[in-house]
C-alpha cells in the first residue's frame, strides 16, 4: 500500500484570520495588562486605613519582654474583674512615606467598607518624619493614661490632685532661658494653673503682653516673666510660650496601665471604664462583650477620635455585641454600623457608664443616647 505520492505537492491552508471584534478583544485585554502593570509601580499619595488589633482592657497585653501581663493592675485585693470584657480598637495603616500602597491595592480598599483610603499628608505631614510621628503618638498615649486614671479616680470619689508640668521646650522657645523641662506651672498672671488649657487661656489673654509665670522647680517655687511670642499658620494665630505642657496627677492608689506598640489618645475612655471595672464591687459589663473607643480628660469629657469606621468592623469582627461611640464622631458613624453591632452615643465617662449599667441590668435601651435612627438599624 502507497502512503505518500512524491509526486503530489501539498499545499497548506491559508491561515484563518481572526475576527475583528476578537482581535479588538485581545487588543483591549493586552492594554489592560499593561495599565495594570503600569499601576502596580506607579507612586501614590494615599495610604489606607483598617482594623487593627482588638485588645480587652480586662485581659492581658505582652509586655517589652514579651511576658503576657494584666493590661491594667490595680492594688492587690483590689481588683475585682467582671467575666465580660471592655475591648479598646486601634486602626492600623498601610504605607507610610517610604512605601505608599499600589493603585491595585487601593482599588481594592476602596471597595472594602472595613478600609478607607486616606491622602498620605493626612496620616504622615510633610516634614513629619516617622519617628517624630512615632515619639508623639507614644506621648498622647502616656498623656492618655494619665487622664483616664484621673478620670475614673475622681468617678470612684478619690481625691485627685492636679498639676500642670512642662515636657520639653521648643528649639525657638520664647520661655528658653526662663522655664526648663521638668518646672510645674502653678499659675499664670495670677490665673492658677489647673490644667494645660487654663494655661493657654490665660496667655492668650494677655493678648502678647509679658506673662507673669509662678513656677515650681526642684522644691522651691520662683516667679519668671515671659513675652509669649505670635505664631501663624495662615489659616489662624496664637500667643505661645514654646513649650509642651503634660497635666500631672497625684494619684491617691497605685494604677498601672501597660500597652506596647499602640499610640495615640484614642483608647482613654476604654481605660477608664477598664480601672472602674477592676476597682468596682460590681463588675461594670455583666458578662457582656462591650467595644469602644473616645479621648478622655481628667473631668471624663469625651473625645473624638480618627479612623471610627474600621474600628466598627474590628468591634465586629473581634465578637462585640455593644459599641460606644463619641458623640462627635456620630456623623460619621450613621449608615457604617455593621450587622451585629449596636451603636451608643457617649459624651462623658458618666454616659458610657449608663450605658453599661443599663445594658447589664436589662434596662430600657431604646432611652439610651445612640447616633441616629440608622444606627439602630444596624443591630
Amino acid at each position: 500500500m502507497t502512503l505518500f505520492d512524491e509526486n503530489v505537492s501539498v499545499v497548506p491552508a491559508p491561515p484563518r484570520r481572526l475576527r475583528r471584534s476578537t482581535a479588538t478583544g485581545l487588543w483591549a485585554l493586552s492594554v489592560a495588562l499593561l495599565v495594570l502593570l503600569v499601576l502596580s509601580f506607579l507612586p501614590t499619595a494615599y495610604v489606607i486605613q483598617q482594623p487593627g488589633p482588638v485588645i480587652d482592657t480586662l485581659g492581658t497585653s505582652e509586655n517589652a519582654d514579651g511576658e503576657q501581663v494584666p493590661l491594667i493592675t490595680v492594688p492587690d485585693g483590689q481588683d475585682t474583674t467582671g467575666s465580660g470584657r471592655l475591648d479598646l480598637l486601634t486602626v492600623q495603616v498601610v504605607g507610610n512615606r517610604e512605601r505608599t500602597p499600589s493603585w491595585l491595592e487601593l482599588v481594592g480598599a476602596w471597595f472594602d467598607p472595613s478600609r478607607a483610603v486616606v491622602p498620605l499628608d493626612r496620616i504622615f505631614p510633610a516634614g513629619e518624619t516617622t519617628e517624630e510621628r512615632n515619639t508623639q503618638n507614644v506621648a498622647l498615649m502616656n498623656d492618655s493614661q494619665q487622664e483616664a486614671t484621673a478620670a475614673a479616680l475622681e468617678e470612684l470619689g478619690y481625691d485627685v490632685g492636679q498639676h500642670v508640668r512642662v515636657n520639653q521646650l521648643s528649639d525657638d522657645a520664647a520661655a528658653a532661658g526662663s522655664i526648663e523641662a521638668g518646672d510645674t506651672i502653678l499659675s499664670v498672671d495670677g490665673v492658677p494653673a489647673d490644667s494645660a488649657i487654663a494655661v493657654r487661656d490665660a496667655v492668650q489673654a494677655a493678648a502678647g503682653a509679658p506673662v507673669s509665670i509662678e513656677l515650681e522647680r526642684d522644691g522651691r517655687d520662683s516667679t519668671v516673666e515671659v513675652t509669649p511670642a505670635l505664631v501663624e499658620d495662615g489659616r489662624e494665630s496664637a500667643y505661645v510660650l514654646g513649650v509642651v505642657l503634660q497635666n500631672a496627677f497625684d494619684f491617691p492608689i497605685d494604677v498601672e496601665i501597660q500597652l506596647n506598640n499602640v499610640g495615640g489618645p484614642s483608647a482613654g475612655m476604654m481605660f477608664a471604664l477598664g480601672i472602674i471595672d477592676k476597682l468596682s464591687s460590681e463588675g461594670l459589663t455583666g458578662g457582656q462583650h462591650f467595644a469602644g473607643t473616645g479621648t478622655i480628660d481628667a473631668e471624663g469629657n469625651v473625645g473624638p477620635i480618627g479612623g471610627i469606621r474600621q474600628k466598627l468592623y474590628g468591634a465586629r469582627d473581634a465578637g462585640a455585641t455593644w459599641f460606644l461611640a463619641p458623640e462627635a464622631n456620630c456623623d460619621e458613624v450613621v449608615g457604617h454600623v455593621p450587622d451585629g453591632l449596636r451603636v451608643f452615643s457617649t459624651a462623658t465617662l458618666e454616659q458610657s457608664l449608663t450605658v453599661l449599667e443599663t445594658v447589664r441590668d436589662g434596662g430600657d435601651l431604646d432611652a439610651l443616647p445612640t447616633c441616629g435612627a440608622q444606627t439602630a438599624a444596624g443591630s
